[in-house]
C-alpha cells in the first residue's frame, strides 16, 4: 500500500511540476517593446533635460532618495495649477457616454498611473554624481534656482543631508565638438542673440568627469564663439552663467 501511495503521490508531483514548468515558460518570454522603452527611460539620450546632482562618496542612493522627497515638493509648489488643470481636462476629454465606456474608462484609469512622472532617476557610472531626468513643465533652471534661492533664505533649515550641488541642464547632447556647437546655439540663442540687442556680462564654466576627448580650453573657445561679439567675459560679476557638464565620452550638457 505505501509502495502504491508513494508512487500515486509521484505521479500527481509530476503533473504539478508540468503545470509549474509551463508556467515558469510564459513568464520568461520577454516583452521586447516594453524593455526597449524601460531601457531608453534609464539612460541619458540626446535632446533630454535634466538635473545632475553631487554627494559624497557611496552616498549616490542616499542622496537619490532625499531629492526625491524634495523636487516632489517643489513641483506640487510650482507646477501643481498646471497639473491640476491638464488632468482635469483629461477626465472631461474621457466622460463615458453608455455603461460599456464607463468600464472601459474604469480599466484605463486603473491601468494609468495618477501622478505624472515628472523626474527619472538615471544610473550613472560616475561616483559622487546622480541625475534625474525631467520633463515638462519641469523647466531645470528656473527649478533648480527657486530650490537654491530658498536654502540661501533659509539657511537654517536644513533641507537634505548629502546633495552637495544641483547643476541644471537644459539640453542634453553628445559628447562632440559638432555636438556641442548645436547645444550652445540652440540654448544661448535666446540670452545672447535676442532682439533687440542686449550686451551681458558672462562666464562659462565647464567641469569634465570621466573625459578625454574635449578639454576645458578648447570648450572655453568653442562656447564664447557661439556666444559671439558685443558681450563681455566677467568671471566675479557675470550676469550669466554658462555650465558645460561633460561626463565620459557619449554626454555633454548645457
Amino acid at each position: 500500500m505505501e509502495s502504491g501511495s508513494k508512487r500515486k503521490a509521484s505521479g500527481e508531483g509530476g503533473e504539478n511540476s508540468d503545470k509549474r514548468a509551463k508556467t515558469k515558460k510564459q513568464w520568461r518570454v520577454p516583452r521586447s517593446n516594453d524593455r526597449g522603452a524601460i531601457q531608453q527611460a534609464k539612460a541619458i539620450q540626446p535632446g533630454d533635460s535634466g538635473i545632475w546632482a553631487t554627494c559624497n562618496k557611496g552616498r549616490e542612493a542616499k542622496c537619490v532618495g532625499e531629492l526625491r522627497d524634495l523636487f516632489a515638493e517643489y513641483a506640487e509648489l510650482l507646477y501643481g495649477d498646471a497639473l491640476a488643470t491638464e488632468k482635469g481636462e483629461d477626465s472631461a476629454e474621457d466622460e463615458p457616454a453608455d455603461i460599456e465606456s464607463e468600464i472601459r474608462a474604469e480599466v484605463a484609469g486603473i491601468r494609468k498611473p495618477t501622478t505624472v512622472q515628472l523626474f527619472t532617476p538615471v544610473r550613472v557610472d560616475v561616483q559622487c554624481v546622480v541625475f534625474f531626468k525631467t520633463v515638462a513643465p519641469v523647466e531645470p533652471v528656473s527649478f533648480v534656482k527657486k530650490i537654491c534661492e530658498d536654502a540661501m533664505n533659509h539657511a537654517a533649515r536644513k533641507r537634505t543631508r548629502s546633495v552637495k550641488r544641483l547643476s541644471p541642464m537644459t539640453l542634453m547632447g553628445r559628447a562632440t565638438a559638432e555636438s556641442l556647437d548645436k547645444i550652445a546655439a540652440e540654448v544661448l540663442a535666446p540670452h545672447f542673440h535676442q532682439e533687440p540687442f542686449r550686451s551681458r556680462k558672462f562666464a562659462i564654466r565647464p567641469t569634465l568627469r570621466n573625459h578625454s576627448v574635449l578639454n576645458r580650453d578648447s570648450i572655453i573657445k568653442q562656447v564664447a564663439s557661439v556666444v559671439g561679439r558685443g558681450h563681455e567675459v566677467d568671471l566675479r560679476n557675470y550676469e550669466l552663467l554658462i555650465v558645460v557638464e561633460i561626463y565620459q565620452v557619449r554626454h555633454l550638457e548645457t
